[in-house]
């Protein structure tokens, strides 16, 4: 093999090899360098050694003009930019989250206590009651001058006090008071009024002012005649233990069974008493066409 060429003999042959292109590029765009007029010319430079064909230092160059380039960069955000944008998401997000959470909290709460109110019906006071005789009193249709109230069956004692009453007010029924009673034992379906006076009674089952509502703890009291104004309770007497009395209140029904019956006297007003237990307490004249007592049934709530 011939003697490998030395690096300051490349660096040479690759500055002469620079030094003609661009002698040569000059030449083409009309740059000749102007020749200095004093010093002589300078010995021609010797011819560099002839490189070895080896091909493995062989190899070809091209050059070409570099020409500078301009690239435009956006600005990047930075991290921190970003992890503020990203943290202030996740507050957003958290917020929106809880709002929505109280909101469902507060509707779930609304709607239990709802359901709680309507499960549990708060009973209306239940004042004692004050009445002299048992209501439905009446003197028999059979009787001179017919039907009509009878002040007789007043404690004497207490005739005159009772006579300067005033005349009942029109009580305006609420949504929890009784509207109708059913009492398929005996075939009754009729409608309730509030108040037990003589004009109420005229028109149907009356509720004793003061007594409790359908389903409520304490005693509902209800009356109606059992000769005169349709005889509603005209078969009270037939009823036996463990027969149903329905009583509703707008569309709510209400189921009692009969757990006693008993003959009282007019007087006898212990028997509209408040109770602890919810109780419908049913009153009307007895006997038949004789009506000189009090025929009271009562119902627990089932």
């Amino acid at each position: 093999m011939g003697k490998e060429p030395r690096i300051e003999d490349l660096e040479r042959a690759l500055a002469l090899k620079r030094r003609e292109i661009r002698l040569k590029r000059w030449i083409r765009e009309g740059r000749l360098p102007v020749e200095p007029s004093s010093p002589a010319p300078a010995p021609a430079a010797p011819e560099p050694p002839a490189l070895p064909q080896d091909p493995i230092y062989h190899s070809e160059v091209e050059w070409e003009e570099r020409r500078p380039r301009f690239r435009i960069r956006l600005p990047r955000p930075s991290w921190p930019a970003w992890r503020d944008r990203l943290l202030l998401a996740i507050e957003m997000v958290a917020v929106a989250g809880a709002v929505a959470l109280l909101l469902f909290s507060w509707q779930t709460i609304r709607g239990m206590q709802s359901e709680a109110v309507a499960a549990r019906i708060t009973p209306s006071p239940t004042p004692l009651i004050q009445a002299v005789v048992l209501p439905g009193g009446h003197r028999p249709p059979t009787a001179p001058g017919g039907p009509a109230p009878n002040p007789e069956e007043v404690p004497e004692h207490l005739r005159a006090l009772v006579a300067a009453l005033p005349t009942p007010v029109p009580i305006t029924p609420g949504p929890r008071s009784p509207s109708r009673i059913v009492i398929p034992a005996i075939g009754v379906d009729a409608p309730i009024v509030p108040g037990t006076d003589w004009e109420a009674l005229k028109k149907g089952v009356g509720h004793h002012p003061g007594t409790a509502n359908p389903g409520e703890r304490g005693n509902m009291v209800l009356a109606a005649h059992n000769d005169i104004y349709g005889e509603i309770f005209r078969d009270l007497e037939k009823l036996r233990p463990g027969d149903e009395i329905w009583v509703y209140a707008g569309n709510q029904a209400y189921r009692y069974v009969v757990v006693q019956k008993q003959i009282v006297l007019p007087t006898q007003v212990e028997v509209m008493a408040p109770t602890r237990d919810p109780v419908v307490t049913l009153i009307t004249c007895y006997p038949y066409l004789v009506d000189t007592h009090r025929l009271v049934v009562v119902g627990e709530l089932r």
